[in-house]
């Protein structure tokens, strides 16, 4: 796996990772009220599952965002935004032909090849199906390498069910377990009410040899991690990708540091056994 900082060094020496190139947006769509997903033309790019981009509104700031479009596409370099603050929003609110700067690919992804002849279980909260997805697009592709294949995902509303499209062609798929649930829905929903982590009994596969990858907000990932312990699945394989506000991606500027690690250089996504003892600390 290469990151930006790695590959533009070994490259030429005078580019800096901290400097954006200029690219432009060529589709946006609406996913639902407050999410947007964008097509940005950034050339031919390579990205691993798992990894993000720093994306800029020019005029506004900088983020971070996961890249959540196929890894086996590299012409088409897809991300999913949630408008919760200003750079953003400023980020969603952009359309077909107008500038983004785009700095990336940066950070770990998640196990791919430790994945292969295992059973995989994937269990995504609310917008952490976006940097799941392209994880999911390479299980899929590549179905043969694996196990059984599950996936569990959870929304606060239907309203909320991100990539519902793709979700139903995922559950038409006979060798894949598609489960989802919302905490809470009107009479016309027919699916689960209830948090995603009563889902994890029910799935059908080996904890022995089953690997878990979870993204969602950070107290869903640590009740789902320790569901997936009590089963006997180790923490060294139950992966979790992690958040915080990160400016530099390429751990100089400390702003993402937890405890010893940085979440941009040695992350976003870690083993549960990295982590465990940091998570249960409040202060961190």
């Amino acid at each position: 796996m290469t990151d930006a900082f790695s590959a533009a060094s070994s490259a030429d020496p005078l580019i800096s990772p901290m400097i954006p190139r200029v690219a432009r947006i060529v589709k946006r769509r609406r996913e639902i009220a407050d999410v947007v997903t964008l097509e940005i033309d950034g050339g031919a790019f390579d990205f691993a599952p798992g990894q993000f981009n720093m994306l800029t509104a020019f005029g506004v700031g900088e983020a971070a965002i996961s890249v959540s479009g196929d890894p086996a596409d590299s012409a088409r370099l897809i991300h999913t935004i949630r408008a919760v603050g200003a750079v953003s929003r400023a980020l969603t609110e952009l359309h077909p032909g107008e500038p983004i700067g785009l700095r990336g690919p940066f950070g770990r992804g998640w196990p791919m090849q430790e994945a292969e002849g295992r059973d995989v279980i994937v269990v995504a909260g609310g917008l952490g199906l976006a940097p799941l997805r392209p994880a999911l697009y390479r299980l899929f592709a590549e179905r043969e390498k694996y196990g059984r294949i599950v996936l569990l995902f959870g929304a606060r509303s239907p309203q909320d069910m991100l990539f519902r499209d793709e979700l139903e062609q995922w559950r038409g798929r006979l060798d894949v377990e598609v489960e989802a649930t919302v905490d809470h829905a009107r009479g016309d929903w027919r699916g689960n009410v209830g948090v995603v982590t009563s889902l994890i009994s029910r799935a059908r596969f080996d904890p022995s040899r089953a690997l878990a990858m979870l993204c969602g907000p950070e107290i869903m990932m640590r009740f789902v991690a320790n569901a997936f312990l009590q089963m006997g699945v180790p923490p060294e394989r139950v992966y979790l990708s992690m958040e915080r506000n990160m400016k530099c991606a390429i751990g100089w500027c400390g702003h993402c540091q937890f405890g010893p690690v940085f979440i941009c250089r040695d992350g976003p996504v870690f083993p549960y056994s990295q982590l465990r003892g940091l998570l249960a600390k409040k202060e961190i």
